[in-house]
């Protein structure tokens, strides 16, 4: 029976790059995926594009494809019929079309004839109606100027077309994460669109693999409860997938990290809900009977999905303006320390308020002894540090905020030291449905 093998190439768009390179070079995959969008990325992404109609795409995306384009296209992979390696991401963020043409400009430079896709259509902004209710409760016409984005999360449609187009790099926008790795399932295998109980068990391998480095051991480290050898060298992880959407979860031999039932559970119930009825665009996976079984080191057999239909509508992600942070630090240390921090927090409150400081929230604390769990326990630290941070609608309220805190410097408690602020424009995210056949998936060669 052929295997397909697909790989994780990042889990989010700051991402380590080794691990993808190392899966590219000894991985013998058929696909590498980098998952690189989340929520507020894509609106942070819009808003980047606004001020620079060429940009809006993932910061690191050159980088990472000079480092894995020489491996693409070569005849490494051991899936159905292939013999190459392709690339999948959703990297395009807010612009796929900018995205791919410096892809293609890339490869150009480095000699390789690739062909590159953009998927695009998730950009939904101009079809939304003022009326519509947003989950937070506010219309979407209630933001006025504030709106920036508005991204219906695709499925597999755009992907399917695009690697049957015989693309070698396809360039998405927003994607849900598990669709990126269940499409060249699909395509691979020729699986059928409505093929619910497969489409389940292929969207259990996109799940699985979509954070990365998470079931492979990052997340799950914890010393002396869960140790995991060679953490610095985490290797990030693939799958063996045969063509019933059965597989096997690993990482390359010598890799640092750990794949084991116990890590590819903790990922399995993350982000989910409900896990008899798990939704996507594709599907409506049903996780409510999978098991895990060790096959061997860092090899784990996931088994026991399906899935029933997918649902008629699609989550949009609505992205928008909600004021600015503005926050300052500074540290105390040795006798005394907390009293002196906690001096300086009453000061620091004490002023915001007498100087008319306009806030929506407010956070007062000191970090390492209530900034987590609340108040702090009976043992003192030698060192704590001050932080204050405020939402406020002005920017102008937002800088005084982190001004009072570094003015503890000569104004007191003594041995303040180490004082940073930083202003911030607050990108907000919010969530609505949109009709399935609003919503027009298409690609761009």
């Amino acid at each position: 029976m052929n295997i397909l093998r697909i790989g994780s190439g990042a889990g989010y768009s700051g991402d380590r790059i080794e691990p993808a390179v190392e899966l590219a070079e000894h991985g013998d995959l058929d696909y590498l995926v980098f998952e690189c969008l989340a929520e507020r990325t894509i609106a942070l992404a819009q808003q980047a594009r606004i001020s620079d109609p060429q940009g809006g795409y993932d910061p690191l995306l050159a980088e990472r494809m000079r480092r894995v384009l020489p491996f693409v296209g070569q005849g490494q992979g051991q899936g159905p019929g292939r013999g190459r390696l392709r690339v999948i991401t959703n990297m395009g963020a807010a612009n796929p079309q900018a995205a791919a043409s410096e892809v293609r400009r890339i490869a150009g430079e480095l000699g390789l004839g690739l062909k590159v896709v953009a998927v695009v259509g998730d950009d939904v902004l101009h079809t939304l109606s003022a009326e519509q209710l947003l989950d937070n409760g506010q219309t979407v016409g209630a933001l006025g100027e504030r709106l920036i984005s508005a991204n219906a999360y695709l499925g597999v449609e755009g992907i399917v077309q695009a690697l049957r187009a015989d693309a070698d790099v396809v360039i998405t926008g927003r994607v849900a994460d598990p669709s990126l790795f269940l499409a060249p399932q699909m395509f691979e295998f020729g699986w059928a669109f409505d093929d619910w109980p497969r489409l389940g068990r292929g969207t259990l391998v996109g799940h699985l693999l979509e954070c990365a480095g998470q079931v492979s051991g990052g997340y799950f480290a914890d010393p002396g409860f869960k140790d995991v050898e060679d953490l610095a060298r985490l290797g990030f992880p693939l799958a063996e997938i045969d063509a019933d959407g059965n597989a096997v979860i690993t990482k390359v031999a010598g890799s640092g990290g750990r794949v084991s039932r116990a890590t590819c559970a903790e990922q399995l119930i993350y982000e989910v809900h409900d896990p008899s009825a798990y939704l996507t665009p594709d599907v409506t996976a049903d996780f409510s009977q999978v098991g895990f079984v060790e096959e061997g080191v860092d090899r784990v057999r996931a088994q026991g999905a399906s899935g029933r239909a997918r649902p008629d509508q699609l989550k949009v992600s609505v992205g928008y303006l909600d004021g600015w942070i503005g926050e300052g630090q500074m540290s105390y240390g040795g006798p005394g320390a907390v009293a002196r921090a906690e001096l300086a927090r009453e000061v620091v409150l004490k002023r915001l308020a007498l100087t008319g400081v306009n806030m929506q929230d407010l956070r007062a604390e000191l970090i390492g002894m209530d900034s987590l769990h609340g108040p702090r326990s009976s043992v003192e630290p030698w060192e704590v540090r001050l932080r204050v941070a405020a939402r406020c609608d002005e920017r102008s309220d937002a800088v005084r905020v982190g001004n009072e805190v570094e003015t503890l410097y000569t104004n007191g408690p003594a041995g303040g030291g180490g004082a940073s602020k930083s202003v911030r424009q607050v990108v907000a995210v919010a969530s609505l449905l949109l009709p399935r056949e609003a919503v027009k998936p298409r690609i761009e060669e």
